[in-house]
């Protein structure tokens, strides 16, 4: 499959039980290519022993807190993109 993914930042979320153990949630800011055109997205995709599961979509088990975690990298990234970047 051809790479249309290209993040330009990240973070990685443990994911809990009953996830299997070294599960992860990669939640990214990058380029995503639709068709000929390259689009800003945001994406959350599954890591399973550091390997992405590039067609397994995300599922947050009910009773933990991995949804409110996800959904606070990504306000992290955001922020991170959207503070001016100070120089001295």
């Amino acid at each position: 499959m051809a790479k249309t993914f290209y993040p330009k930042t990240y973070i990685m979320v443990p994911a809990s039980s009953p996830h299997p153990e070294n599960t992860e949630y990669k939640v990214s800011i990058g380029e995503e290519i639709w068709g000929d055109k390259a689009h800003q997205v945001v994406k959350v995709q599954m890591v399973y022993n550091g390997e992405i599961a590039g067609r397994r979509s995300p599922s947050y088990p009910i009773g933990t807190d991995d949804l409110k975690r996800v959904q606070s990298a990504i306000d992290t990234l955001y922020n991170r993109m959207n503070s001016p970047v100070i120089e001295v």
